[in-house]
């Protein structure tokens, strides 16, 4: 067990540890809406595809892992949701090449959404953490990831030359049952004027297992993919883009809440087994977006930059819960079988503008999502299933419109001072038309609307050619969405979760402090801290037996602190190092005690690592160090309620071991290998469903063309 007493070899540590992941390198675009290489005044993270594939990540949480301030839970095996300095869900904003994922029916705490992005069609993530809610809109609270898809390229072929490329890539997993992950991906096109990017996913997870819980029966599941991206130069300078993806997911279950879950015991820490027959999702996914962008070269022009986005993306959740204590056992009160499906179809539109303006520059714009969305649910309690409107995930025929008009200027007053401040206004509006609450026998409709003005304000100092230090502070904003209002869904460890038509908005506030080294020779240094504060956060009541509701709680606050380093130490070895730390406390009159910890704070946490590149630099090899500090700080009933993911006494700490090579036999072959869990310890990451994998071997092949 890893406890605090492990605290002073764990910061020893990481004094001199390294990892492939690019954390320090600047965002280029999420951090302000623009294409920007400068040395950035943000907390950051930039993560490439190599980067995901040599660290064997295979989804887009996972991707986070090595990230500091951020706890990657996962609910089951297919199910990721990153806490980012503390929050998670529809409390982080995802977006794919610019365009929001988050829709009105996403439900609160850990969901499985970021999950329905294909981590292999991605060229890199931007991650910016406490930006506030000025230049992305609501939900942007704890960070705002931009996952960009891969694309031709075709501006960096030779002018005018036809051209023609591809991949192919596989990749197996020998823990447990064995997973089988192949991609195959072709570009076609005329250098400097178009190119079509296509590529198409086949995942095959297998059960995995550990040490300890064994084969964890039920966690593999099947998905299929697939990703288009066309672009073209319609003049001198205007990019058109065009691009479409689409995820299925079949069959994963909510492993935890299962009778396959016997339970895991760890010293004085107990997970309960899970009671259900079985608790699965299938899931569908589709994004389509047109997108024209100009940047104009003429000076005398009040414009500098403008981008239009059109995009419609498509959503299919079903959820089976078989509630019966066995599947042999005949059906009695309580216990039933039941479908829930909720489908959603988003349109939206986004309007990006930069001027330069004064001695400084302006990016502006508006954005505009519309939500529309069926819902149903059926049940069969013992004589045949019939429909259940009140059972339904959210309220049948339904509409969420999102509309945002936002500002950001920023200026050098002097030639080490960077200041910017911005102003978003942001109007929401609900409709619902079937919405049956908790124990009602009608349906009834309802609409609700809500504004808001969100602000922030950012500086930054050059201290001197290396060295700068920056201070914010920034509002938030989340308006209630048609899964607080309406969502009838099961949470935590089986409790049924009912919405309120009356949840008003959460706000915050977040201020960071932070310096950055700027990219020296040999060591690249960050460090922040923050602190969040809300009010009205949207929570889970537990007032009413074994059922939930959402309400608005009263204060609460988190804060924290990162720090991480990459150190070059010759021109063959690279050393890097994060470690990061967060608390927080809710004040809530509806529970009891009234104070008490935020479920899923990231305990002290820290990863170190140690890279060899050759001198050919045709291998590598890099061992890694991660661990975490019991996770204890949890009140006795958010564990209660949710005891079969949260053990008694809190998740136990650890310290993990793994190894990666990797090596290029020839041109355009990639040969890579990780060993992860080396020493097959016996962990699990605060808040999941399931224990990590044990010891297992990832093996990889790419091959270009």
């Amino acid at each position: 067990m890893f406890t605090k007493a492990h605290l002073p070899l764990t910061l020893l540590a990481s004094i001199v540890t390294a990892a492939a992941q690019d954390f320090l390198d600047p965002l280029v675009i999420t951090a302000t809406r623009s294409e920007n290489t400068q040395f950035l005044p943000y907390s950051v993270a930039n993560i490439t595809e190599e980067t995901m594939r040599d660290q064997a990540r295979r989804t887009l949480p996972e991707a986070l892992q090595y990230t500091p301030g951020v706890l990657v839970q996962k609910t089951t095996h297919g199910h990721g949701s990153p806490f980012i300095r503390g929050f998670t869900g529809r409390q982080n904003l995802l977006l794919v090449d610019g365009v929001r994922l988050n829709n009105s029916t996403w439900r609160s705490g850990p969901i499985q959404y970021w999950n329905t992005v294909d981590s292999y069609s991605l060229d890199h993530i931007e991650l910016v953490k406490s930006q506030g809610s000025v230049l992305y809109g609501s939900d942007a609270i704890g960070g705002t990831l931009n996952a960009f898809t891969k694309s031709s390229n075709f501006m960096n072929e030779t002018q005018g030359a036809f051209f023609t490329h591809g991949t192919a890539s596989y990749e197996f997993t020998s823990n447990g049952q064995g997973s089988h992950v192949g991609r195959i991906e072709s570009s076609i096109g005329v250098g400097g004027e178009y190119g079509l990017h296509f590529g198409i996913t086949q995942k095959d997870f297998g059960d995995i297992e550990d040490s300890s819980v064994g084969t964890m029966r039920g966690t593999g599941y099947g998905e299929q993919d697939y990703d288009l991206r066309f672009d073209m130069k319609i003049s001198q300078d205007t990019l058109l883009t065009f691009a479409s993806q689409y995820v299925n997911q079949d069959d994963i279950s909510r492993w935890h809440r299962t009778i396959q879950n016997p339970g895991w015991t760890y010293g004085n820490h107990i997970a309960a087994a899970g009671t259900w027959v079985a608790n699965n999702y299938d899931q569908e996914r589709s994004l389509t977006y047109l997108r024209v962008a100009q940047e104009i070269a003429n000076e005398s022009s009040w414009l500098d930059k403008w981008s239009a986005t059109l995009s419609y993306q498509t959503s299919n959740e079903s959820e089976m819960q078989d509630r019966r204590a066995s599947a042999a056992s005949p059906f009695t009160t309580g216990n039933y079988l039941q479908f829930q499906n909720a489908e959603v179809e988003t349109m939206g539109m986004d309007l990006a503008l930069e001027s330069t303006i004064g001695p400084g520059n302006l990016v502006y714009g508006l954005d505009y999502y519309h939500d529309e969305v069926a819902s149903d649910a059926s049940r069969n309690s013992g004589a045949g299933l019939v429909s259940r409107p009140g059972s339904r995930p959210v309220a049948d025929d339904a509409t969420y419109d999102l509309l945002g008009l936002y500002g950001q200027y920023t200026w050098k007053p002097t030639s080490r001072w960077e200041i910017s401040g911005g102003t978003r206004f942001t109007y929401a509006q609900a409709e619902w038309g079937a919405y049956r609450p908790s124990g009602g026998l009608v349906d009834i409709s309802g609409e609700n609307s809500w504004s808001d003005l969100s602000s922030s304000l950012r500086a930054s100092y050059e201290i001197n050619d290396d060295w700068i230090t920056y201070a914010s502070a920034s509002q938030s904003f989340r308006s209630p969405n048609l899964a607080d209002l309406t969502g009838n869904t099961a949470s935590l460890s089986g409790l049924d979760g009912s919405g309120s038509p009356s949840v008003d908005p959460e706000k915050f506030l977040t201020f960071e402090l932070g310096a950055r080294g700027k990219p020296l020779t040999d060591i690249q240094l960050q460090a922040a801290v923050f602190h969040t504060f809300s009010t009205g956060g949207a929570i889970s009541s537990y007032t009413v037996g074994p059922h939930t509701f959402v309400v608005n709680g009263d204060d609460s606050s988190i804060y924290g602190i990162e720090a991480e380093a990459i150190w070059s130490i010759d021109e063959r070895w690279t050393a890097t190092a994060f470690a990061a730390w967060q608390e927080g406390k809710n004040d809530i009159s509806q529970r009891t005690p009234t104070e008490r910890w935020i479920p899923r704070m990231l305990p002290f946490t820290a990863s170190t690592a140690l890279r060899y590149t050759s001198v050919d630099e045709k291998w590598w090899i890099e061992g890694r160090l991660s661990g975490a500090v019991d996770a204890d700080r949890v009140n006795s009933l958010d564990q209660a309620a949710d005891n079969q993911r949260i053990p008694t006494n809190g998740t136990p700490g650890y310290i993990v071991a793994s190894l990666g090579v990797g090596y290029e036999p020839i041109e355009n072959l990639r040969l890579t290998a990780t060993l992860q869990n080396l020493l097959d310890q016996d962990y699990r990451i605060h808040g999941s469903g399931q224990n990590e994998q044990g010891f297992g071997a990832v093996c990889g092949v790419k091959y270009e063309w």
